[in-house]
């Protein structure tokens, strides 16, 4: 029997809703399904044309009248961390990574619920039950892993203070979802999460980091541009330099 192909597979487009990122803006997403033996060849196809995955779906924005969502990727063997990336590498020099299966724990989602009131309120994601976390980590049809960030104390003991859910492609480590402990601004561990996974490409050979969607009027997404070099997916087809 021949494999069904990406451009095959049956794509649908969800309902207007209101952006996240920019106010007085709709959005609507393009989406399609993972699953069986295509999951990771459509998986790394996709994403190349700009697509995040979501449990079993992958998707991108096919916003009316709107391109602000960039995809975003990072240039890992060219990157040089500024002078504020490494003072906050300094920093955190008490946290250590841990790399596991995709697996929910009850001390991740107390730290989920607590990163989701404190920087998203008024999201649907605050609604989410263990079970719908536990799904939303765990139910991946491909490569994926977690990475958890504990802080040592003096004692020794360590204490859950971010978590990164990844996907691993051909050409790099997909950052999923990440969150934080909300109280510890100072650590700026979102971007401690992105230095790491930038040494984990370099480790492994893998030539950029994904990180999403990137919106430039969007207070919530400055960080992102901060990371260079980065490339941003123009059109869904070629990836350009950000200046």
């Amino acid at each position: 029997m021949t494999e069904q192909k990406p451009e095959q597979a049956q794509f649908y487009l969800t309902a207007p809703m209101p952006c996240p990122y920019l106010d007085g803006r709709m959005e609507r997403k393009l989406f399609t399904h993972l699953s069986g033996r295509r999951a990771e060849m459509m998986h790394a196809v996709l994403a190349q044309h700009g697509f995040r995955r979501s449990q079993n779906i992958i998707y991108r924005p096919a916003c009316e009248g709107c391109a602000a969502c960039e995809s975003a990727r990072i240039v890992v063997d060219e990157f040089e961390p500024s002078r504020a990336q490494r003072r906050i590498a300094r920093r955190n020099d008490d946290v250590v990574s841990t790399e596991m299966i995709p697996q929910a724990s009850a001390a991740q989602f107390e730290l989920f619920r607590r990163y989701l009131y404190a920087r998203h309120p008024t999201g649907g994601m605050t609604s989410m039950s263990y079970v719908d976390y536990e799904f939303m980590v765990e139910d991946t049809p491909v490569r994926s892993m977690l990475i958890e960030y504990a802080l040592r104390g003096p004692d020794g003991d360590l204490r859950l203070v971010a978590a990164a859910l990844t996907d691993m492609l051909s050409d790099g480590l997909s950052m999923v979802y990440s969150f934080f402990d909300p109280d510890l601004n100072r650590r700026s561990l979102g971007s401690l999460m992105i230095l790491d996974h930038i040494e984990r490409a370099k480790a492994a050979g893998l030539p950029h980091v994904y990180l999403g969607y990137w919106v430039k009027d969007s207070p919530k997404m400055a960080y992102k541009g901060t990371f260079r070099p980065l490339e941003t997916l123009i059109g869904g087809q070629r990836w350009r330099r950000v200046d």
